[in-house]
């Protein structure tokens, strides 16, 4: 898996747990991928978004700006299900050729 299809894994896993808004995805992955540019991540977001995978929607205000929450649809749950078997594959094969 590329480092795009990791940080796709990481997004949806996150949103697994349940409804997350953008910038606590960001803080997330910024510390375990601190490289990794912030524009890459919303626009795996958007990406998200427009294939139907994810849902954005506006978060009640708490006063400061309106915070922008995403959550997985059902082909959001497939997607991730898939790229953990990929992930998973992956890990086993590294695994078998002494990569850990």
């Amino acid at each position: 898996m590329l480092k795009k299809d990791l940080l796709e894994l990481c997004l949806l896993h996150l949103m697994a747990g349940g409804d997350q808004y953008g910038y606590e995805l960001l803080r997330q992955l910024h510390g375990v991928f601190p490289d990794t540019q912030e524009s890459a991540i919303y626009a795996i977001l958007r990406q998200l978004c427009r294939e139907g995978v994810t849902e954005r929607y506006q978060g009640e205000t708490s006063g400061g700006p309106v915070r922008k929450y995403y959550r997985l649809t059902e082909a959001g749950h497939a997607r991730h299900a898939a790229l953990l078997e990929t992930w998973r594959g992956t890990r086993d094969a590294l695994t078998a050729l002494g990569i850990e």
